[in-house]
């Protein structure tokens, strides 16, 4: 029987690995910076907790989750999306007990049943994080702040935030009204999806990717205009601080994100190019931690695709500084070099430089094509003759120029080779 990779999900290979390793890289040395602390969470929640956290109407929960059973009966979920999970993680551990605001940070496979295509997998990987316990507009610029100096650090160019505010409990109905009263006449014109969303949560209409829906709502009633006393000047501040740290925005007044748990701001990252879609994005949740069973503390946060900036990267064709090769390459030549060539492969592993050799007893020429292979900089070669007199070859891959030194000197000289 041949076994295949399930649809949807994809194998990262040498080559390939690597460039999610820079990501990764650049993504935790941020987040030391902006003071995050790394959560892992499982792979597997209780079903309930989307089912609340993510919202009944959202096309995660109705249509996209991988849900099932497992031997005692209980209703599992593989996880489709990061921040439900980290806030049952935040109540359930009580970190609320100790000082805020509790900022932290996650990275790993999320899965979503939806069709496969370029960027959009079953399987997909997010950078993500999350603030807890201040209201201030300063976390929700800084976070966006994060997110914006992530794709400049991976070498992605033209990125812009798209940014709105979706209200609160007290001005949203407002504007709910606005929005059935505006969309009732064009009912039936609106696709299955969007004719349930009126009744049930008409803001989720304004998702809509339908081209049919997405046209009826050009001139739906702005959240914007609707904000209250406490939305509207928030959001103004968070304008304010995006403005100071130079991160460049535009105010999207159709964008509410697809999940119920927003609150006041929510954004995304795009790039400017025409039909580029959404990066990533993220937004405010000052009601999810109570909804979960913990206290009334606000929340927000970001979740990134990372697929998605490969993607990107791709297109822009940028080459990110990947260094795949070792530093060292051992070639020994003759029984009795073999014992000695274990040794020095030891120490020059043990000194932090990256050092490989020839496992199946070939020929000086396989071996140094075997180098070649490896990206390796530098090939020390001994032999018998050497090994006699204490000595080793080093040649520089990349100039053809060799020498030969002392034994205890190799890890010197390499050391000092890659340095320069």
């Amino acid at each position: 029987m041949n076994y295949r990779i399930p649809r949807g999900t994809s194998d990262l290979l040498p080559g390939e690995v690597e460039k999610w390793q820079y990501m990764e890289e650049k993504a935790r040395e941020l987040c030391r910076l902006y003071h995050f602390s790394e959560i892992r969470t499982p792979m597997f929640e209780q079903t309930e907790l989307f089912r609340r956290g993510v919202g009944e109407t959202t096309d995660i929960v109705e249509k996209e989750m991988y849900t099932f059973e497992d031997r005692g009966g209980r209703s599992l979920t593989l996880r489709p999306e990061g921040t439900a999970s980290v806030v049952r993680s935040f109540v359930e551990n009580k970190l609320y007990a100790g000082p805020q605001p509790t900022k932290l940070y996650y990275m790993g496979p999320m899965f979503r049943y939806e069709r496969p295509q370029a960027g959009r997998q079953r399987q997909f990987h997010q950078f993500g994080v999350e603030v807890f316990g201040t209201r201030e507009p300063e976390a929700d610029a800084e976070i966006i702040d994060l997110g914006y100096r992530f794709y400049t650090a991976v070498g992605l160019r033209k990125v812009r935030v798209e940014v709105n505010s979706v209200g609160c409990p007290r001005c949203r109905p407002v504007h709910r009204e606005a929005l059935v009263e505006f969309l009732s006449p064009h009912r039936e014109e609106l696709c299955k999806d969007c004719q349930s969303r009126l009744e049930r949560n008409p803001m989720r209409v304004l998702d809509c990717k339908n081209e049919t829906c997405s046209r009826l709502i050009e001139d739906a009633p702005k959240m914007i205009q609707f904000l209250c006393d406490e939305c509207a000047p928030h959001f103004d501040s968070v304008k304010e601080i995006l403005d100071l740290l130079e991160v460049p925005y535009q105010i999207q007044p159709r964008l509410v994100r697809g999940l119920d748990y927003y609150t006041q701001t929510a954004f995304e990252y795009v790039l400017e190019e025409a039909g580029s879609g959404s990066l990533g994005g993220g937004g405010r949740y000052n009601g999810l931690v109570e909804e979960v069973g913990g206290p009334d503390l606000p929340g927000i946060g970001f979740g990134l695709g990372l697929e998605r900036v490969i993607l990107a990267l791709e297109q822009q064709e940028v080459n990110l500084p990947i260094r795949r090769g070792v530093d060292c390459f051992l070639i020994t030549l003759g029984a009795a070099t073999k014992k000695r060539g274990i040794s020095l492969l030891k120490q020059l592993r043990e000194a932090g430089l990256s050092a490989e050799r020839d496992y199946l007893d070939r020929k000086l020429k396989a071996q140094l094509k075997a180098a070649d292979r490896s990206g390796a900089t530098h090939v020390a070669i001994l032999g018998e003759n050497e090994l006699e007199e204490n000595r080793i070859v080093v040649k520089n891959l990349a100039t053809g120029e060799q020498e030969t030194i002392q034994l205890d000197q190799l890890t010197d000289y390499i050391r000092n080779a890659c340095t320069r």
